[in-house]
């Protein structure tokens, strides 16, 4: 797809690259560039870097990178068209309608469509006579009231093979469209493709994003039958392992904490009860993506799963990506009920609120977990408790170590310094096992190094490295180009991403056109961006002179040599006895 130059320099003229991220980062000034945790992979310590300057970003941690487009694809999951409109709209600029071929972009509008037809099918199946037994459902079963059903826009799929078929082809959507929505199953007998409805006789809760699109359903039965929950499977517009229920309303309703609940019908119910505030994840489990998500929004999150078995095994696994996130976690212990829709039936809102004032921060409750597996009456049971406990400590902080050490000194009968020295032996045995797996990592990135993007520079590490020096001066000093273009040609590189870079750079400057990083996202995948814009992170290392790039033409043309001969080795004895013959002059 062809977007023009001028276009996409007005774009990158009135988007200020800063300001865009700021939205969904909390950048520091540390000297001329902004810092802030990476929202594309767990950190601790800020690598992911703004240069306003070439209006580009780029992370240190896990080699994210690239312009403000390439941001917005990768932060809203966008294709290229979809994350340019989204950037124009934002500066208030028209996008240009020549030369659009925006066919995958329009089938996402397409299934958003369905999908919001789809919705209002059930919700209005629901409301007649038909839909009955699914209003009783959440109304009566479930005691919500009509203002909620209307707020999440719950409905009703008929017990039927056809019915929302049938009303979708009056809409003018096509049985492709609909099945690509999975809205639809498709089956084939005898050569003949038929279709049918994917939910049939069940309550339906439309998954809506963080810019009002309904992307997905769930749907629940309303008897004992299996399976108990139908859900949308992944499409163009909806990732599971990406979803998160009710953030849409929840990150207006009380932003300092988010409560994270196991289901979203335990997620309606709070919010009828004021709880505004609450969500559920997507998914049979908690995603890291879906935590980088809730990070976004969130300083603070409160763990509300069921008090069973699976739900407590859930609440440990949360805890552990979580606390990758930063974010402040608290745990709650239900009682008086297996969730929080049946602590709230039962109670009412003041025993969930008394709940969350008494919920736990993660390391109280990984003590908690751990005092149910001892007998405390005993000295053996005490002894590996505490060993435990030690553990657990050992990844705090020195203030919360002495607190708790203190605490569990007077109630275990112990001395306070005895837990210190356990705690300090705990650290040391994990900080051993952590540098033993980082020395791994290390031994296995150089033994059998990984480069998705240019899979070939392990092997040609000195020629990559004079390519990447070459591109990022040219970048920086385009005026450079004229001057040694008669010596370099895509023939002269050895990895074939940087060939392509190169010939992307090169085909721009004969035609006399820019280079800036906005102008070749479209030919490039937001990881292969990331790349480019490492090599222009590089420009604080480069001497920026001709000289530069002529020594870098000089290590290419020498390593091309390197492998024309490695390469003989494979010639017949002629062919051997022809080369040698022409690299003397004979």
């Amino acid at each position: 797809m062809a977007i023009s130059d001028e276009f996409l320099n007005e774009l990158r003229s009135r988007i200020d690259i800063e300001s865009l991220i700021s939205q969904y980062v909390n950048l520091s000034k540390r000297g001329r560039n902004p810092k802030g945790l990476c929202p594309f992979h767990n950190e601790k310590t800020p690598s992911f870097t703004v240069y306003p300057d070439s209006q580009s970003f780029y992370c240190f941690g896990c080699g994210a990178g690239g312009d403000a487009i390439t941001f917005m694809r990768r932060i809203e999951n966008l294709d290229y068209v979809e994350a340019v409109k989204q950037l124009a709209d934002r500066a208030g600029m028209r996008m240009p309608e020549d030369g659009y071929d925006d066919t995958i972009a329009k089938h996402r509008q397409r299934i958003l469509a369905a999908n919001r037809e789809a919705a209002r099918f059930f919700h209005q199946t629901m409301m007649s006579p038909q839909g009955k037994i699914g209003l009783d459902y959440f109304a009566g079963k479930r005691r919500l009231t009509m203002q909620t059903i209307k707020h999440f826009g719950l409905g009703y799929a008929p017990d039927s093979w056809d019915a929302l078929l049938r009303h979708m082809h009056s809409k003018g959507f096509t049985n492709q469209e609909l099945y690509d929505a999975n809205l639809v199953k498709r089956s084939e007998k005898n050569g003949r493709v038929s279709y049918y409805d994917n939910f049939r006789h069940r309550a339906m809760v439309p998954i809506i994003d963080l810019r009002g699109n309904v992307i997905a359903f769930g749907g629940r039965v309303l008897d004992d039958s299996k399976p108990k929950y139908v859900n949308t499977s992944d499409t163009l517009v909806y990732k599971k392992s990406n979803g998160v229920f009710a953030l849409n309303f929840a990150k207006n309703g009380n932003p300092d904490k988010l409560i994270v609940c196991e289901g979203y019908m335990d997620v309606i119910a709070l919010h009828q009860a004021g709880f505004t505030n609450s969500i559920a994840c997507l998914g049979t489990a908690l995603t890291q993506e879906q935590a980088r998500l809730i990070s976004r929004y969130t300083d603070e999150v409160i763990l509300s799963y069921d008090s069973d078995e699976a739900g407590q095994k859930a609440t440990r696994r949360a805890i552990g990506i979580f606390g990758q996130t930063g974010l402040k976690i608290r745990v709650l212990k239900l009682t008086g009920g297996k969730d929080p829709d049946e602590i709230i039936k039962n109670y009412g809102r003041e025993k969930f609120q008394n709940l969350l004032d008494g919920a736990a921060n993660d390391i109280e409750y990984s003590i908690l977990r751990e005092r149910e597996k001892y007998d405390l009456d005993s000295i053996d049971g005490r002894s590996k408790f505490l060993t435990a406990v030690a553990d657990i400590l050992s990844k705090g902080n020195p203030i919360e170590q002495d607190m708790y050490a203190n605490k569990l000194a007077a109630e275990m009968a112990v001395s306070k310094d005895a837990i210190i020295q356990e705690i300090k032996r705990a650290y040391k045995r994990r900080t051993r096992a952590q540098s033993k797996e980082q020395f791994n990592e290390i031994v296995r990135d150089t033994v059998m190094p990984k480069d998705n993007v240019n899979p070939e520079r392990p092997k040609h590490y000195k020629a990559a490295r004079a390519e990447e020096t070459l591109i990022a001066t040219i970048m920086q000093n385009p005026d450079f180009y004229k001057k040694i273009r008669d010596r370099v040609s895509e023939d002269l590189f050895v990895t074939d991403f940087n060939r392509r870079v190169w010939s992307a750079l090169a085909n721009r400057l004969e035609n006399g056109r820019g280079t800036d990083l906005s102008l070749l996202s479209s030919e490039f995948t937001p990881e292969e961006m990331g790349r480019i814009a490492q090599f222009i992170s590089m420009r604080d290392r480069l001497s920026n002179t001709v000289a530069e790039c002529d020594d870098c033409i000089k290590v290419l043309e020498k390593e091309k040599n390197k492998m024309s001969v490695s390469d003989a080795s494979q010639l017949s004895d002629e062919e051997f006895r022809n080369l040698f013959k022409n690299r003397n002059g004979s």
